[in-house]
């Protein structure tokens, strides 16, 4: 929480210091040090959670509250990444199409053409650009039909379930199978992103030589061919960025894409069902457990800390999901959304964990080392920000330095 008043980064500075001493043994129990790591004024039992177990049996090491059932901000991010790893898989690419109806005849198109997207929240005027060029060395000078975005194969929605009004744009752009720059077009969020994208196109077009109708809305039909095709990096790639930055958009794209690709539709819904399914299929308990989006800004996502951390040993013992997972998190001290927190030894660069921050929850989730896998969760009306962070960062320093 950069940029925070100078009185609250003092009293954060004050709560800080108490880090070293719980982190030394001493003789003292590890639970006990645990315990007192997190009995941090602001930071009341009745509503948070913490659980840490051993790696890579889930042997329970401490546990409070595992069971309760709160709200886990962007820590919502880890059952989607474990979700897509599984389900797609970590070569999985987003693309997206150029397609058209009609004949050429010579350098004239006699039709329409269509920009479908797949959901690819990654997808750049460079990508846009690359699938031009390949109308034009196909000789194409001119289309004299429309260009249409095709954003079918989601659903309109442009926000997800339980989402305060302030999130939309200002947390998350517009959602859309078809979304170019993450909406920004003519330097503004368009509220109608495939059309902004079929928009980005007619001018990719035209810097390539070819002359283009006006740009609109329309589904590509069933007899449509289809001219280029352009890619993404892989999902390891992806979720990579996603978890390291804590990008609320990539969260609920790659939530609609599972939704897509492996439910029944390309839907919040239909993609939560599918997070779900692949919990249940690791065996991590369900209850108390509520898929409500992807990124963990609905008002209505819950999970325990005990589902948080099942999950984190299933996807160590899964030597497919670990390789991307444990990459993908941020690094205590070092990058991400820990880089500025827990900066000195012996902390430093042994923690890899999700964080998670909104006005009613604070949360951090992950690895220390390769020796445990753990998770707090800490709820509020609103959640005490600092305390909640100093209580997270002692907790870590104390398995940081067991396990040292």
């Amino acid at each position: 929480m950069r940029g925070m008043p100078k009185r609250l980064a003092l009293t954060a500075l004050v709560l800080l210091t108490v880090i070293v001493p719980v982190a030394r043994g001493d003789g003292v129990p590890i639970t006990t040090r645990l315990a007192r790591a997190l009995a941090v004024p602001g930071n009341p039992k009745s509503t948070s959670a913490a659980l840490a177990v051993e790696l890579p049996t889930g042997t329970v090491l401490f546990a409070r509250n595992p069971d309760l059932s709160l709200a886990p901000a962007s820590n919502e991010k880890l059952p989607v990444t474990f979700a897509a790893l599984r389900e797609l898989g970590p070569a999985y690419r987003f693309h997206t199409e150029l397609l058209a109806t009609g004949v050429q005849e010579g350098s004239v198109w006699h039709g329409n053409l269509y920009l479908k997207g797949f959901g690819d929240p990654t997808l750049t005027t460079a990508k846009v650009a690359a699938l031009a060029e390949q109308l034009a060395k196909l000789g194409v000078a001119r289309v004299d039909g429309r260009v249409l975005g095709d954003e079918s194969w989601f659903d309109t929605k442009r926000t997800a379930p339980g989402w305060k009004a302030s999130f939309y744009i200002s947390e998350c752009p517009p959602l859309s199978a078809l979304i170019v720059n993450r909406a920004v077009y003519d330097k503004h969020v368009a509220t109608q992103p495939a059309l902004a994208a079929a928009g980005t196109l007619r001018l990719q077009l035209r810097k390539h030589g070819i002359s283009a109708g006006p740009a609109g809305l329309g589904r590509a039909p069933a007899n449509a061919s289809v001219i280029a095709v352009v890619r993404s990096r892989t999902l390891a790639n992806v979720v990579k960025e996603m978890d390291t930055d804590s990008d609320n958009f990539e969260a609920e794209m790659l939530l609609k894409t599972l939704g897509a690709e492996s439910g029944t539709l390309g839907t919040t819904a239909s993609g939560a069902a599918v997070v779900i399914r692949e919990l249940a299929e690791a065996q991590v308990p369900l209850t108390g457990v509520e898929i409500a989006d992807g990124s963990g800004l609905s008002l209505d996502d819950r999970v325990t800390a005990r589902a948080l951390t099942t999950l984190l040993v299933a996807s160590w013992n899964d030597p497919a999901v670990r390789s991307v997972l444990y990459r993908a998190l941020p690094v205590s001290g070092v990058s991400g959304t820990l880089d500025d927190r827990m900066q000195v030894a012996p902390v430093r660069g042994a923690v890899r964990a999700k964080t998670g921050t909104t006005d009613e929850s604070s949360a951090l989730a992950g690895y220390v080392r390769t020796t445990y896998a753990f998770a707090i969760l800490q709820n509020g009306s609103p959640v005490q920000p600092w305390p909640a962070r100093v209580a997270q960062d002692r907790f870590a320093t104390v398995l940081a330095s067991e396990s040292e």
